[in-house]
């Protein structure tokens, strides 16, 4: 029997019959059918070797590679209601029961561990408590305060009616989960090519950087908190992982970084992944993305194009080597940061339908059509078993630069050198110093978050960023736009704005409301459910 939690509620409605919280099924796709009783599952190793197996299977490629639709960086097949203001509160949400189906699983886990005299008994506590923060860390940034579940509750826990918790209470548990799974889990070392896509001490590590990052900064600008704790703690866990024997990948350019070339162990830059596998005669797990997003599922805005500097590290803006008026659909792209045509198809190359990619494809409604992860090979099958990073040790650099500038307001050319000039010199950009900074009149904190933009491109970061900087209320009104409009080269309907662009959405059908949406509204079943405990967010 395979039982997926749709709210902490429901666990009362439906009496705890056959649930993930009483049951040593545990939604397991790899534990075989048997007799076994609840105390005889949780008696070996393997077991709860086993039982981890399920967490990263709840994560998928589509909630990473899609995820900046929410954004000014990105639209789809149709127009998002968070991106442009226009949502309403869901009765129900996968924003809401996803995490609580991952950490009911992850709790499971951790309570049969207890007491248990099992070799490496420890090390899969950590796994389950690394996801669990995990899964918090994706309710609290969305909703802010929130249930909070540690152990497999029973129908008269009070846990149903003590209602949503302080998020620093919260974040405080996320903290401590990530800390004994880095004092637990191997290293990346350890786990070898066998143990690749397992959880590992660095990765535990990288993500407590994201986390502190993302409150650090949260707290700094939204006023709350002790902020620059937060960005130490930031700092001090990207050290520690920039010494966990990590490195950049350069076996081959940037581009063959999200190919298959980029899979495996040998590719140290990848300290998480979600692995996919295996071919078509042996499709394990397999995802379409490629081939969706050559039908338009995910286009590049004009905004995030903007966001790519020239060859002489200007913004183009600003350097004499953009081609400007534009000419034609290939004047953006001329003397451009590597990783412009590296994260964006240019016409000419090899495409999935048509074989060769054109200017005009109306699927692609901004008409920049992104390349990472798309492997053109996939087309015919609709199946992609490429991995999809969730955690690259390039976010690692980055946590660091931007962690140092904003706990200081101010940042050295040797800690530049230590982070985002490693990510230049991969792709053969010059370096960001200070002196370049002031010369050309720039701004460094806008210059380290535009490595931030144009690095994780399209690696589900931008949401959380506009959110946490709190500029969201800035840049999600205004219209949305695509490419450069030619007549000659642009066919059919395609709206046009007043100064020439493919428009997207005006900025008269755009809103945010910093009062109300720099959070989610909580669902309203959960609300109902649970007998006025758990309350709205504000003016939702």
């Amino acid at each position: 029997m395979k039982i997926v939690m749709k709210s902490i509620k429901q666990i009362i409605a439906i009496s705890f019959v056959g649930l993930v919280l009483s049951s040593c099924d545990l939604s397991l796709d790899r534990i075989p059918e048997t007799n076994l009783s609840d105390a005889n599952f949780w008696a070996t190793e393997d077991n709860f070797r086993m039982a981890c197996n399920q967490f990263p299977s709840l994560i998928t490629a589509e909630s990473i590679v899609y995820d900046d639709l929410r954004s000014d960086f990105a639209t789809g097949t149709g127009l998002n209601s968070i991106s442009d203001g226009s949502r309403m509160t869901p009765a129900t949400s996968g924003d809401w029961n996803g995490p609580y189906q991952l950490i009911f699983g992850t709790n499971k886990v951790i309570e049969k561990a207890e007491g248990k005299q099992i070799t490496n008994i420890n090390r899969w506590v950590g796994e389950a408590k690394f996801w669990r923060a995990f899964a918090y860390f994706l309710l609290v940034k969305k909703f802010g305060d929130v249930p909070l579940v540690l152990r497999v509750l029973n129908v008269t826990d009070p846990e149903f009616t003590d209602g949503r918790k302080s998020r620093d209470v919260v974040l405080q548990q996320i903290y401590d989960d990530l800390d004994f799974a880095i004092s637990n889990l191997p290293t990346q070392q350890v786990l070898g090519q066998a143990g690749y896509g397992r959880i590992s001490k660095s990765a535990a590590l990288a993500f407590k950087s994201r986390v502190a990052l993302y409150f650090g900064t949260h707290m700094k600008y939204h006023k709350w908190g002790d902020a620059a704790k937060h960005l130490q703690l930031a700092i001090t866990t990207s050290e520690l992982t920039m010494n966990e024997g990590h490195s950049l990948y350069t076996a081959k350019p940037y581009y063959n970084l999200f190919q298959l070339d980029g899979e495996g162990f040998g590719n140290k830059e990848n300290i998480l992944a979600i692995i996919f596998g295996q071919s078509l005669t042996n499709s394990i797990r397999s995802h379409n993305i490629g081939r969706e997003m050559e039908n338009g599922y995910l286009s590049i805005t004009r905004a995030m194009v903007e966001e790519f500097l020239c060859a002489d590290g200007l913004p183009f803006k600003q350097s004499p080597l953009a081609e400007w008026p534009e000419k034609d659909p290939s004047s953006v792209f001329k003397n451009k940061d590597p990783r412009m045509k590296a994260t964006i198809y240019t016409e000419g190359e090899v495409f999935g339908s048509p074989v060769v990619y054109k200017w005009n494809l109306p699927a692609i409604r901004t008409r920049f059509s992104p390349k990472k992860y798309c492997i053109v090979a996939d087309w015919d099958s609709r199946q992609s078993f490429v991995d999809v990073a969730m955690i690259r040790y390039a976010e690692v650099l980055l946590n660091y630069a931007e962690a140092k500038y904003e706990k200081d307001n101010a940042i050295s050319d040797a800690d530049l050198n230590k982070s985002i000039n490693l990510l230049r010199a991969r792709v053969g950009m010059p370096n960001l110093t200070n002196q370049f900074v002031i010369a050309n009149g720039l701004n460094m904190q806008t210059e380290i978050r535009r490595e931030r933009n144009v690095e994780l491109a399209q690696e589900g970061f931008r949401y959380d960023d506009i959110i946490r900087w709190k500029i969201a209320e800035q840049v999600l009104p205004k219209r949305m736009l695509g490419a450069t409009f030619f007549a000659n080269v642009y066919t059919g309907s395609v709206r046009v704005s007043s100064d020439g662009y493919i428009l997207i959405q005006d900025e008269s059908s755009r809103k945010f409301d910093p009062a109300r949406d720099y959070l989610y509204p909580v669902p309203v079943r959960e609300i109902s459910l649970s007998d006025g405990s758990i309350k709205q967010n504000p003016k939702w």
